[in-house]
């Protein structure tokens, strides 16, 4: 409870009042003035949004629900909005800020039963749950240089937010591995039914990982 009141005490000095602005009613959709989002498909649609004074015209209210993942100046704050909440945009009067915004989709549940013989992606060591709902589990997760994870089971969708410069090696029980160097901000969507070890092989590496119920 004191976490989620500090979390909650931080936010609100982030989120400037009086800025909310008006929206059209029976907006179902998450709006930002006609941007392309970075991601978008039947689980989530996803913005990536930075600026270095007063807010983006383009964070808008939603009717949604959303999550908004910070990478700077408070990397790893997660605030969720459920749908029809009013939200406004953190103010800033020099210090950069940068956000990913989340939209939750209304899609059907997605959960696979794991029969693969291994565990579930998560928990795991390393990770801290910070949210769950009925739609979605939120982790904050940090890699240890050449330290493998266990062999698991992805059984749910996930998107990942980076919030350190590394490079991850991804191996497959048939003993394949690529190397991703992953940077700050960088936003990747991960479908569910995967089996592989992670190794952070090269610099830092931490994300904010959302798994889709």
């Amino acid at each position: 409870m004191m976490a989620f009141l500090s979390l909650l005490a931080l936010l609100t000095a982030l989120l400037a009042p009086g800025l909310q602005r008006e929206r059209p009613s029976g907006n179902d959709e998450l709006t930002l003035d006609s941007a392309r989002p970075l991601i978008d498909n039947p689980r989530t649609r996803v913005w990536d949004l930075s600026w270095t004074k007063g807010v983006p015209a383009s964070m808008e209210r939603t009717s949604t629900n959303a999550l908004w993942i910070s990478v700077a100046p408070t990397p790893g704050t997660v605030v969720y909005w459920p749908k029809g909440a009013e939200r406004r945009a953190a103010q800033s009067s020099g210090t950069p800020a940068h956000m990913v915004v989340v939209d939750i989709k209304d899609a059907p549940a997605g959960t696979l039963e794991n029969k693969s013989g291994f565990p579930n992606a998560f928990p795991r060591p390393g990770s801290k749950k910070i949210l769950e709902n009925d739609r979605v589990v939120v982790w904050d997760y940090t890699w240890t240089l050449g330290q493998p994870t266990a062999m698991h089971f992805h059984d749910k969708d996930a998107l990942v937010v980076y919030l350190k410069k590394g490079a991850v090696k991804s191996t497959t029980p048939d003993g394949k591995s690529d190397v991703t160097l992953r940077t700050e901000g960088k936003t990747a969507f991960n479908a569910r039914a995967r089996v592989h070890t992670e190794t952070l092989v090269e610099g830092e590496s931490r994300a904010i990982i959302t798994e889709f119920k």
